[in-house]
């Protein structure tokens, strides 16, 4: 998708904070699957996946060649994303495992 034109801050601002809105919505829901995915994996060791992480990176490097995103700063955001997300989901799995 490419930035609609804007004639004034008050424009650039405006769409800024309307795709904010919407990658918000977008992290809340992946993070829904985080968390289904800590009740699913059977072993704490499952948790971290670095062929997964891996997997992820290709196919966000390969939409950013479509989308004409430059994929270090995707890759940047996407580890760190990540990172926290794996966190979240360690929490998550030993939650449920404590509560049975």
């Amino acid at each position: 998708m490419k930035a609609v034109p804007c004639e004034t801050m008050q424009d650039v601002r405006e769409n800024v904070d309307r795709l904010d809105r919407v990658l918000v919505g977008l992290l809340a829901e992946r993070l829904g699957y985080i968390e289904q995915a800590a009740r699913i994996k059977q072993s704490r060791d499952a948790v971290r996946d670095e062929a997964r992480i891996e997997d992820v990176i290709a196919k966000v490097k390969a939409q950013c060649k479509i989308d004409g995103l430059d994929d270090n700063i995707a890759e940047r955001l996407w580890r760190f994303m990540m990172e926290d997300y794996i966190s979240h989901e360690f929490v998550k799995w030993d939650a449920i495992r404590k509560d049975g």
